[in-house]
C-alpha cells in the first residue's frame, strides 16, 4: 500500500503537534475549536508521558532480543486521546529496541486505504499500529487501545444515554494514569513472545 506524506518519527509528530497546538489548529480537516482543544490536550498528555513512562524490566529484555527488523506504521491524528495515552508508550519501546523497530507515524485521514485495511469491527479507531517484517510481510497489528480500555469504550457505547461524554472520557482516561501503560506492556509481551 502507497503512504501518503507526511510520515513523521515519533520526535517530529510530537513537535509538529505541538506547532499545531499553538496555532489553535489539529490534524485532519475539521480544524473546528473542539479539536483544536483535543490536539492541546493531547499534546500535554504525551509530554507528561514522555517524562514518565517507564517501561517494566522484564519487557526490555524481550525487546532487546528481537532478532530481526520490524518496520511499525502507527496510523493517527493529534485530536485521538487513545493515542496520546499509547503512542509515547509504543515510541519508548520502539527506541529501546536497538534500531530493531523503525516507527513510523502516518495520519489516519490521509491514508484512507490504511484505515480501511485494519479497521477495528468496522470503524476507524485510531491508533492502529501495523509491523512488517524487512520482506514486507505483516508480522502483527495492535489497537486501537489496550483491552480494559476497549472495555470502557465498549460500555460506553453500549449505555450513551446512562453515561455522558464526558463522564466516558474522564473514565477512560483516569483509567489510562491509573493503569500507568502496564496493560499495554503487557500486551506487547503477549505479542512478542508470540513471535
Amino acid at each position: 500500500m502507497k503512504i501518503k506524506n507526511p510520515v513523521f518519527s515519533y520526535n517530529e509528530f510530537y513537535e509538529w503537534m505541538g506547532a499545531l497546538s499553538k496555532e489553535g489548529k489539529s490534524s485532519g480537516e475539521d480544524q473546528s475549536e473542539v479539536m483544536a482543544e483535543y490536539t492541546s490536550l493531547n499534546n500535554k498528555r504525551m509530554k507528561r508521558l514522555n517524562n514518565t513512562v517507564n517501561l517494566q524490566p522484564e519487557f526490555i529484555g524481550l525487546i532487546e532480543a528481537i532478532k530481526k527488523p520490524q518496520t511499525w506504521y502507527l496510523i493517527t491524528e493529534t485530536w485521538c486521546g487513545d493515542s496520546a495515552q499509547n503512542l509515547p508508550v509504543i515510541a519508548k519501546i520502539a527506541a529501546s529496541s536497538n534500531e530493531k523497530i523503525d516507527l513510523r507515524i502516518i495520519l489516519r485521514d490521509e491514508n484512507p486505504e490504511w484505515i480501511d485495511k485494519y479497521r477495528t469491527n468496522g470503524g476507524k479507531s485510531i491508533p492502529k499500529l501495523v509491523s512488517f517484517d524487512q520482506e514486507g510481510e505483516e508480522l502483527f497489528s495492535w489497537g486501537p487501545r489496550p483491552l480494559s480500555a476497549h472495555h470502557i469504550m465498549l460500555n460506553w457505547k453500549e449505555n450513551p444515554l446512562e453515561v455522558t461524554k464526558a463522564d466516558f472520557e474522564k473514565e477512560l482516561h483516569t483509567w489510562y494514569a491509573q493503569d500507568k501503560s502496564l496493560s499495554l506492556q503487557k500486551e506487547f509481551v503477549e505479542i512478542f513472545e508470540k513471535l
